[in-house]
């Protein structure tokens, strides 16, 4: 027991001045190896959770918004072109990206106490949570929408002629932004009820 205690003693010593015990270089090569570890660690679980595959690992999204994005244009069309989970739902700028993360450590929050792990429960939360999503990119203008569809190539002709008429008037003057139209456009429309122009 004795030595045990001289060992934690000497231990604790070594952490609190550990120049005394370390050199200089050891310390800082020490601390920049470590760092190294530390951020790979990091990006690679950063890069594991901002896979589809991770998005639909649990049934509440599998069973209910990745079934409905299935049937849509993103999922599946000629092009062979498809949009994943993150591509819509997760920045691709490291910052936002970071924010998005912590945002969404309330849905591990919600999967943890049974939120919404049910259909039932689904639906009773459908428009909390679409509108939550729709705030979200209403407040970064669209930017995961526009990370593919980028408004400086888009081809007014090819578009019909109310397309064509919102996407170079409302659009190009920033008065309405992606989502104030395409709600619905990869997941099915919560009841609208009680919505002014619905």
């Amino acid at each position: 027991m004795k030595s045990l205690f001289a060992w934690l003693k000497g231990y604790w010593c070594t952490l609190r001045r550990p120049s005394l015990h370390f050199s200089l270089g050891f310390l800082t090569l020490g601390g920049f190896i470590a760092g190294i570890i530390f951020w790979g660690g990091f990006n690679t679980a950063l890069e594991v959770t901002n896979t589809e595959q991770f998005c639909t690992s649990c049934h509440e999204m599998r069973d209910n918004v990745f079934a409905e994005l299935k049937d849509t244009i993103h999922y599946s069309n000629r092009s062979g072109v498809r949009a994943t989970c993150p591509d819509c739902h997760v920045p691709h700028k490291w910052t936002d990206k970071i924010a998005r993360k912590m945002q969404a450590s309330k849905e591990v929050w919600g999967k943890i106490f049974g939120t919404i792990n049910t259909r039932d429960k689904f639906l009773a939360h459908r428009r909390e949570l679409a509108e939550h999503e729709w705030k979200r990119l209403k407040a970064n203008d669209s930017l995961e929408c526009r990370n593919c569809h980028n408004f400086d190539f888009m081809d007014f002709t090819k578009q019909s002629k109310r397309a064509a008429k919102m996407h170079s008037t409302s659009l190009a003057s920033g008065e309405a932004t992606c989502i104030d139209c395409h709600k619905g456009i990869a997941h099915q429309l919560p009841s609208m009820s009680g919505v002014p122009g619905w």
